[in-house]
């Protein structure tokens, strides 16, 4: 499972011209299923976002999580963060999980997200949405359950 995160002042997602999710201060999280994920990967991946300390402190220091800001967060599906582009020059999804798993994983992603204390805002599975964001640092971070040790 791979997540890119990036620490926002604000995002949302319109699908069909009407607001799916939104927050205001918190992440924006783009995560993608790959066949081999199990239910222990998301649960990995809502951890280690859920902590995740690249929020200032009052140093200025990059060590608060969304938790500790009382923040949100706004979980986006996209199969795309599988797409292998070696060969070619249009992508290749092979790796990326049959959508009746993915969902089933994100939906669950989102779950232990909120069992974390998280406030959790989504777009919409399998649906053509439009993202905005406000990016805050900018602070993006790329996570990979696979990468873990």
């Amino acid at each position: 499972m791979r997540a890119v995160v990036q620490k926002v002042s604000r995002g949302s997602v319109q699908v069909e011209g009407a607001c799916a999710g939104q927050i205001e201060q918190g992440l924006l999280v783009f995560l993608g299923v790959t066949h081999e994920d199990t239910q222990q990967d998301a649960r990995y991946l809502a951890e280690k976002i859920a902590n995740l300390r690249i929020f200032e402190d009052e140093a200025e220091k990059l060590n608060l999580s969304v938790q500790d800001i009382g923040g949100a967060v706004l979980s986006v599906s996209q199969f795309t963060l599988y797409g292998d582009c070696r060969k070619g020059r249009r992508p290749s999804f092979t790796e990326a999980a049959r959508p009746e798993q993915a969902n089933e994983l994100y939906e669950q992603f989102n779950q232990f997200l909120q069992q974390q204390g998280v406030t959790v805002e989504t777009g919409r599975f399998q649906t053509h949405m439009l993202v905005e964001l406000v990016n805050d640092g900018p602070v993006t971070i790329l996570l990979d359950s696979k990468k873990n040790f």
